[in-house]
């Protein structure tokens, strides 16, 4: 899956509803990412790694960045 143009240089993208992080680098079609960005409930973070997403309360999506330990 390539990253969708909003975030070309963004690796994570967090869903608000969910408050789940997804990795675009191993997004599977089960994240749902069109369906996300669809509905514009994202959020993007700065600076972009899974330890900021985490630090806002943001659990791993477990398709993509479940086992996903690198920043």
């Amino acid at each position: 899956m390539s990253r969708p143009k909003q975030f070309e240089e963004h690796r994570w993208v967090g869903d608000k509803r969910s408050q789940r992080v997804h990795d675009l680098d191993a997004a599977t079609e089960r994240c749902g990412i069109d369906e996300l960005l669809a509905a514009q409930t994202y959020v993007s973070f700065g600076p972009d790694t899974l330890p900021e997403a985490r630090n806002r309360s943001y659990r791993p999506c477990p398709h993509c960045a479940g086992a996903d330990t690198r920043t």
